[in-house]
């Protein structure tokens, strides 16, 4: 067992009793906030940075993904953790370290990269559709965020996540583009132990790119805020410094629910990186103008079949990613100002709440008639989003190992080592950046 593994498994109820105990349910009814969380991290923008990161530097960028896997396992484990346990989300809890000025401000620029995501997000999927159908992009780029914000206005929560939840196997079609290209194994073996890449502004730009879009702002404010909306769907749920009888079995839920969702993400980036590196990189095409057009560049490589699976993958990505953007912004604006928040409200009952997701969704729709580059800003979004991530992974740490927030619930030595180890991760990778 891992010292990660351990961190979950050694917690405290009370009285120093050991967390264990008795689950219920199968394991697959187990997966919900981590498992959507997961697969949303390997969004649109996702695809891109990861495709980008594979058609420049070959397979030499694999062993980040080694490297993020026990990273962004431990941070959403924090983040899930505060969110069942306070039963506040984490803007409110961040509140309770940082001036509150200083949480809004952080929250605005979570605002503006989930925007830009949004956007970019959208004109991937109309790109895509417009590539596999031959119709034209805007109308079903429009018609994609129709979609989204329809489905979180007045579909049930409950249902609504059930979606997500099954849309998330839309992942697959990358895991199957592996097998539809020729792969280097001994390549792939020396990129994950042995790579290498120069040390330039470019690596160390895809290096925090790529930390960026797995260790994500909105994926922190996500998690959380969901596990507070399953306290509040389930009558008998509350939060478990309240109810610390309920402790062992939601414990080994998040471990096992958040485990598998960062492990599907990783590996889905895995597979995008080594398709392309197999295909792109090996062919020299080294610049990526979007997750459109990687698609369309696999076509003549690999093949018709890879190209509509990489398609399908970016339309299903795009409908997942989108809500978890638009309603993280919410949750995170809501909480910094004490406004009604969930999607187990109806949009007339959390009307500040639901006014941000539609206008994230609409600012990022209008970004298709915007002059902007929306690779460009895609790709960039994601930088801002690892600088952003440092001060509210710190915030997070500091609420963790709080007892007064956390009461005997704080987190373990092992968990705390982790989650600090990712916070100086994304510290060190966003200075070496600035400063090559």
């Amino acid at each position: 067992m891992t010292d990660l593994a351990r961190a979950g498994s050694s917690e405290k109820l009370s009285d120093g009793e050991p967390a264990g105990g008795r689950t219920e349910g199968s394991a697959l009814r187990k997966l919900g906030p981590g498992l959507i969380t997961g697969a949303a991290d390997d969004d649109p923008s996702g695809i891109a940075t990861y495709s980008q990161a594979g058609a420049q530097f070959g397979f030499n960028m694999l062993w980040a993904m080694l490297l993020t896997y026990p990273l962004m396992s431990a941070i959403q484990l924090v983040s899930a953790r505060i969110g069942r346990v306070t039963g506040c989300g984490l803007a409110t809890n961040l509140g309770t370290i940082w001036p509150k000025k200083f949480v809004v401000g952080l929250v605005v620029l979570l605002f503006i990269a989930n925007t830009i995501n949004i956007g970019a997000n959208l004109a991937a999927m109309g790109a895509s559709f417009e590539l596999a159908t031959g119709l034209p992009s805007l109308p079903a780029t429009i018609a994609f965020a129709v979609l989204s914000l329809a489905l979180q206005l007045f579909v049930p929560y409950d249902r609504y996540a059930s979606y997500l939840k099954w849309l998330t196997m839309v992942l697959l079609s990358y895991v199957a583009v592996v097998f539809v290209v020729e792969i280097d194994w001994y390549a792939v073996v020396k990129g994950f132990v042995f790579p290498y890449f120069p040390l330039t502004k470019n690596s160390f730009t895809v290096i925090v790119a790529i930390l960026g879009t797995t260790i994500s702002p909105y994926l922190f404010f996500w998690q959380s805020s969901q596990e507070v909306e399953e306290i509040e769907r389930k009558e008998d749920a509350k939060p478990l410094k309240k109810a610390p009888w309920q402790a062992a079995r939601e414990f080994v839920r998040i471990r096992l629910d958040t485990f598998t969702g960062m492990a599907i993400s990783n590996v889905v980036a895995i597979a995008i990186m080594m398709s392309t590196a197999a295909t792109l990189h090996a062919s020299g095409k080294t610049e990526i103008g979007s997750a459109a057009d990687v698609a369309e560049a696999l076509k003549p490589i690999a093949g018709n079949f890879a190209f509509l699976l990489f398609s399908l993958g970016i339309i299903g990505t795009g409908l997942l990613s989108i809500p978890v953007l638009a309603g993280s912004a919410a949750y995170a604006f809501g909480e910094s100002q004490d406004w009604k928040c969930g999607l187990d409200h109806k949009p007339w009952e959390a009307i500040g709440f639901y006014a941000v997701v539609v206008a994230a969704t609409l600012l990022g729709l209008g970004l298709e008639f915007a002059p902007i580059d929306p690779i460009k800003a895609l790709f960039w979004s994601a930088v801002v989003n690892g600088f952003v991530a440092v001060p509210i992974m710190a915030g997070m740490m500091m609420v963790v190992s709080r007892t007064s927030a956390m009461k005997q619930f704080t987190a373990s030595k092992s968990l705390l080592l982790v989650g600090w180890a990712a916070t100086g991760v994304m510290a060190v990778a966003a200075l070496a950046m600035v400063v090559a």
